[in-house]
């Protein structure tokens, strides 16, 4: 069975199948810079996680897109900082032409309920 949540009309928050939680691709654009994006959109990450039944040693997949790889460093940096050590999961990252200029960071995860 599927389920789907927070569903806009054009897509949903989160999509639920056999156990795996598929977020969206998570954005913050009402801070400047890229540092401050990937705090915000970790945070997001681990709310929605919450929410649905996981947490963020359970993801197993991110994909980030950077607006430009010069930000990669800044946002390894959070980054680092809030992965578990021991439960880093499998990770992408690409630049991207995002939906939004403001958007400097992107992720998607996948993750398994708990």
């Amino acid at each position: 069975m599927i389920k789907r949540y927070e569903g806009t009309g054009r897509m949903s928050r989160v999509v639920e199948h056999n156990n795996t939680l598929y977020l969206c691709g998570q954005t913050e654009g009402k801070v400047e810079t890229a540092k401050e994006q990937t705090k915000s959109i970790l945070k997001k990450i681990e709310n929605l996680l919450s929410k649905y039944g996981s947490d963020k040693k359970h993801i197993l997949s991110v994909t980030i897109y950077l607006s430009e790889m010069v930000y990669f460093e800044e946002m390894n940096k959070v980054w680092d900082s809030w992965v578990v050590e021991g439960f880093e999961p499998a990770r992408a990252t690409v630049e991207a032409k995002l939906a939004r200029e403001h958007l400097l960071v992107e992720m998607t995860v996948i993750a398994a309920k708990i």
